[in-house]
């Protein structure tokens, strides 16, 4: 295994016991935690028996891998602050993209345990709950400290709320070890163009927000976020629409694979028979959770795609239309994460309708590139630059939970349309 600051070497010393975590961190990234002991022990070529000499449980290995991600972002941030104590004649924005790669690659590299850090512990093991409860601080804290430099020189504009542009870019670096979002793009490309996204933003020029308040995409955004209707206002009584809401909850928890109709009927207080016969299989559950979702989301999608309206002005109230749906539907949001991997679940997922957006993404950022509208350094690939979109329309939903709505959406403003940098500085 290749340590995440590109020294390699860290954890790889050719044990059975590193084989083992790499051939796990390979099975549980493709296919999620589904993956079994019993197939861990077949991809590693050894008996079951065998592998429990070197760990005593699957929560072991869970812990390991958690353990040695944790420890590559501390490392990425250690080395990124001894560097901004050393003179550094590189530019703010090459500071900020390599400390962004690295962190790119350390997801890629743990996207096993990448994709657990998305959901509570997926067992009561208590040293897996506390783990996942408080992960690292240092590498964030690293680019905190370089946007600050960014900012003392006169890159990063003065208005910029650095602590929140922190996290922003942290999280979305380790989106790109998502890899229906990297697809086939090495985690540096892939990372050098969300940053150049967030640093410059996509407009040719940068609107205001009044200006964006008022486009007729905007208020597209704002009539069919109006229509969104809460579930649980209808039918409070009726114990399928209760089965519903806690299977939500337990999906978004902890995921749709590793949630057991045993775990929603305890948290239902009802027996499992029961939650059988309100709703079917665990298949037909998720289904009737997403279809709603998908049909109020995908609608906002479509009605600010049909507007006459600019493609940049279309790219803001899309930012709208998610940051609306992450606020108001978070358990379907992060349900639809186990979508985001090589290996999803067999089940079809209606909410997320992935390829169909990014189809119509495609066809916007072309419209927008065509016209001038929209600008991009470098620009690459359509299918990269859409996918790359994609992600950056997604704002992380604590930023959503603890600054509200219309706080992140100046946030999305910022690192979508019009950029973090200085304009005179670009």
């Amino acid at each position: 295994m290749t340590s995440a600051d590109g020294r390699g070497g860290a954890y790889d010393d050719g044990t059975r016991r590193s084989e083992i975590l790499q051939t796990a961190a390979s099975l549980i990234a493709s296919s999620g935690l589904r993956t079994s002991l019993q197939e861990i022990a077949d991809a590693a070529g050894i008996l079951p028996g065998s592998l429990y000499h070197h760990f005593e449980s699957k929560e072991a290995i869970l812990v390991e891998l958690i353990r040695r991600y944790y420890a590559d972002l501390d490392r990425i941030g250690e080395i990124a602050h001894e560097r901004l104590d050393k003179p550094d004649s590189r530019s703010a924005a090459d500071q900020i993209v390599e400390l962004g790669s690295a962190i790119a690659r350390c997801a890629v590299e743990h996207r096993a345990a990448l994709q657990m850090s998305f959901y509570d512990a997926p067992s009561a093991n208590p040293e897996l709950v506390e783990l996942l409860q408080k992960p690292p601080t240092a590498v964030q804290q690293a680019m905190l400290q370089t946007l600050r430099a960014g900012k003392w020189s006169g890159y990063i504009r003065s208005d910029i709320d650095l602590p929140t542009l922190a996290d922003r870019i942290c999280q979305t670096m380790m989106h790109v070890g998502l890899d229906i979002i990297r697809h086939t793009a090495p985690a540096d490309q892939t990372a050098l163009v969300l940053c150049r996204i967030m640093l410059h933003g996509l407009a040719a020029r940068p609107p205001s927000d009044r200006e964006l308040d008022g486009s007729p995409a905007f208020a597209a955004a704002e009539a069919a976020i109006k229509t969104w209707s809460d579930e649980s206002e209808s039918g409070a009584n009726d114990k399928a629409t209760h089965v519903r809401a806690v299977a939500r909850a337990e999906f978004g928890k902890k995921g749709y694979e590793v949630t057991t109709i045993r775990d929603i009927a305890s948290a239902a207080g009802l027996g499992t028979g029961t939650v059988y016969r309100l709703i079917g299989s665990k298949e037909e559950l998720l289904a009737s959770i997403m279809e709603s979702f998908g049909i109020k989301a995908g609608g906002g999608f479509a009605a600010v795609l049909r507007t006459d309206a600019t493609p940049v002005e279309k790219i803001d109230a899309l930012n709208w239309v998610n940051i609306n749906a992450l606020d108001q539907f978070p358990d379907e949001w992060k349900i639809q994460l186990a979508w985001m991997r090589q290996s999803p679940p067999d089940t079809p997922n209606p909410g997320l309708a992935f390829t169909m957006r990014l189809r119509q993404l495609r066809t916007l950022l072309s419209e927008g590139i065509q016209s001038g509208d929209i600008q991009i350094e470098d620009p690459p690939s359509l299918a990269m630059l859409s996918r790359c979109v994609m992600d950056i329309l997604w704002m992380p939903e604590n930023i959503v939970r603890d600054q509200g709505k219309h706080a992140a959406l100046v946030i999305a403003r910022d690192t979508v349309v019009r950029g973090v940098a200085d304009r005179g500085g670009r």
